[in-house]
């Protein structure tokens, strides 16, 4: 086994005893953006709640700074996980640096990864825009220094320009050494930016391999959204 910053292995995960994904293995290593893609319902959310802890395994393991873990979420963050919903979990009633504040990084760290924040800073954050709202709650996780990162769906709802600052945010961080998953429906920009991706369907890996391969297999990617046929779990080189 490598010495990775987040992994699954073996494992299952649902709602009430219902496993909706199956045998999930998973591995994010420091200085790598891991995407999750997959269609609706293919099981990306319940992963990531799984690995952020929200949710207990029904089956295998969750691994978090090499060693297997078994906490809530809010002991993973305090351990170095960083974790960004697409609901972006700010405090509208709030100025943008208060909502900075929130996750315990400075405000001046968080202005320095986005500058165009600062002439916003006394704004209340729910007078912000969407790409606004997302960067900040980019900038306060990224400016509290996890060591690994969870993004679900950066993209949603933002125009693309928007979603190409948040990814190169995200590829700034890797190059720093975080480990980064990002669960994602849209195929073609993140790839763009991550090393490696794993396609689920029905909650199963149907499809998986860096980049550059995936970036070759558009007939495969489109096969494994649309059927979720598993003949080619990796994509060839």
């Amino acid at each position: 086994m490598g010495n990775y910053l987040l992994e699954a292995r073996n494992l299952s995960a649902g709602y009430r005893g219902q496993a909706v994904v199956h045998d999930l293995n998973l591995q994010v290593a420091p200085g790598e953006i891991v995407c999750l893609f997959g269609p609706n319902g293919s099981g990306k959310t319940t992963s990531m709640l799984t690995l952020a802890g929200e949710l207990a395994p029904i089956k295998g393991s969750t691994w978090l700074l090499a060693k297997e873990c078994k906490a809530p979420l809010h002991q993973r963050v305090r351990a170095g996980l960083g974790f960004i919903t697409d609901e972006r979990s700010l405090i509208f009633g709030l100025s943008t640096r208060d909502n900075l504040r929130l996750r315990g990084g400075s405000v001046d760290a968080a202005v320095a990864l986005f500058p165009e924040l600062e002439p916003h800073l006394s704004r209340q954050a729910g007078l912000l825009s969407g790409g606004q709202q997302q960067m900040v709650a980019m900038a306060r996780t990224l400016a509290a220094r996890p060591r690994v990162l969870i993004a679900d769906e950066l993209s949603m709802g933002l125009a693309p320009q928007i979603v190409t600052r948040l990814l190169a945010s995200l590829r700034e961080a890797a190059d720093q050494g975080v480990g980064v998953l990002l669960v994602e429906q849209h195929v073609s920009q993140a790839l763009a930016t991550c090393d490696r991706a794993y396609i689920l369907n029905h909650g199963r890996v149907v499809l998986e391999g860096t980049a550059e391969q995936l970036n070759r297999q558009s007939a495969a990617i489109e096969t494994a959204y649309l059927y979720g046929h598993q003949a080619t779990e990796t994509a060839n080189p």
